[in-house]
């Protein structure tokens, strides 16, 4: 609900204000008087002419649930003795806001500011959360945004499955649905940041573009976080000696299900389970029931185990080539580039994470592999030990820019662009050298120039 307070009032000078029905005047008085303390953050004052319209006119004013929530909050910090009471009025103003103004609050979303309570307060039972968070989340997925409530749903989940009270592929299945959607607001976030970050370059953005872009970040960084967390969570759930059995047991069952049979390919794919039967199977019956860009990319994984890399090679292009979607397209090409690289064929590595750059400029990950490249490549660029040094300025550079377009790599791309920099030239050494502020051009696979720092 806090996001709603932004947009309240411009009820205050409430007479003339138009409502359905008439009004119980004490409340119009009472509305006015609680809105007039809480828009300055007096919510001492504000508490009891809140309560008596939620109490007495809860249909009244969408601002008695925006405000209710700030109000609530500060009295059980405030007034621990009677916190119980507070809570549950709180529960009450959730759960009535989408009731009496669902064009104002969804039901998904205060369902999620239930669980939360209920978590926050310990109020609430592992199951009850999961229970609130699940139903939200799959009735409507797309208001379920809030970082802490998609990590709790996960990791309530897991809790329950090592309870024996869930099974193990509802862990996978709820994994899948929940990084999916990190995914694709990571994928909004980058489209916006993308759509500044030229203007913030070129000093040119406005204060509203400004606060947008902070904002996108912000909130990147916010899913970084979580998804971190939630991979943690999972943890040796997802190996190989959980995911084989698992798909054993249940392939016959599946085997006709396309999207089971790609979502299993593709856990063991990540897993490095190819080297499985099961593998072979899960794969065969995709290739066999849908040819699509999924099946011909896990063949090429196939063929990569088996050591045949031309093959792997050629049905990892034809996966590329059927793909439609372009970050899933980028996605794939990404992968073909981390292939390459664990093989050493770094110009391969290079030449695919580029392409996955113009699918998807967004794909910070990219960025961090071509730094890696890049970094790895020094000692063959140049002629002099300052030359081939001062590649790692580059990297450094790409590492920035993976952190510039995709908020949710902040910090892995800042601890590898500080990794980068302390392999540079020293500033003892570019003072040796005389190169302070000068141009160093790389001579090799990588191409172009890097300019030295000024001391």
């Amino acid at each position: 609900m806090k996001k709603k307070l932004s947009i309240v009032l411009g009820l205050l000078g409430a007479v003339g204000f138009v409502f359905g029905q008439a009004q119980n005047p004490e409340c119009m008085q009472n509305l006015s008087i609680f809105a007039e303390h809480a828009k300055v953050k007096n919510y001492d004052a504000a508490y009891e002419p809140w309560k008596m319209v939620f109490e007495n006119c809860p249909q009244l004013h969408y601002a008695t649930y925006a405000y209710g929530e700030k109000i609530l909050k500060d009295k059980m910090e405030k007034d621990p003795a009677n916190k119980d009471a507070y809570i549950q009025s709180l529960m009450q103003v959730y759960e009535k806001g989408p009731e009496y103004f669902p064009n104002k609050f969804s039901k998904a979303e205060s369902m999620i500011d239930v669980a939360l309570l209920k978590y926050d307060t310990k109020t609430g039972t592992d199951e009850e959360i999961y229970d609130m968070l699940d139903e939200a989340f799959k009735e409507d997925r797309d208001h379920f945004k809030n970082p802490k409530a998609l990590y709790l749903y996960f990791s309530t989940l897991v809790d329950l499955h090592k309870a024996g009270k869930k099974e193990l592929q509802d862990v996978f299945d709820t994994y899948d649905a929940v990084t999916g959607k990190i995914e694709e607001e990571n994928q909004e976030l980058s489209e916006t940041i993308l759509k500044y970050v030229e203007k913030e370059d070129a000093g040119t953005l406005t204060s509203n573009e400004a606060r947008i872009l902070k904002n996108a970040r912000i909130n990147g960084d916010s899913y970084e976080k979580i998804s971190g967390s939630i991979d943690s969570k999972l943890g040796s759930l997802a190996d190989c000696e959980n995911l084989i059995p698992l798909y054993q047991k249940n392939f016959e069952a599946n085997k006709s299900n396309a999207d089971w049979l790609k979502k299993a390919a593709g856990r063991m794919d990540a897993k490095d389970c190819t080297g499985d039967p099961m593998f072979v199977k899960l794969v065969e019956a995709l290739d066999a029931l849908e040819p699509s860009a999924s099946s011909k990319y896990y063949l090429g994984s196939l063929y990569e185990e088996k050591g045949d890399n031309a093959k792997a090679l050629e049905f990892f292009k034809q996966s590329i080539d059927l793909e439609t979607d372009k970050y899933k397209k980028a996605n794939k090409l990404l992968g073909i580039a981390i292939k390459a690289n664990k093989k050493g064929q770094t110009t391969t590595a290079y030449k695919y994470a580029n392409e996955a750059l113009q699918s998807n400029p967004g794909l910070g990950s990219a960025y961090l592999l071509i730094a890696d490249l890049y970094h790895k490549s020094a000692n063959s660029c140049g002629s002099t030990v300052f030359e081939k040094k001062a590649v790692n300025w580059k990297a450094a550079e790409m590492a920035r820019k993976a952190a510039q377009v995709d908020p949710s790599l902040k910090t892995r791309a800042s601890q590898a662009a500080s990794s980068y920099e302390g392999r540079a030239p020293t500033k003892s050494e570019i003072f040796n050298s005389g190169m302070a502020g000068k141009v160093v051009k790389i001579n090799c696979w990588i191409g172009g120039s890097v300019k030295v720092p000024n001391l």
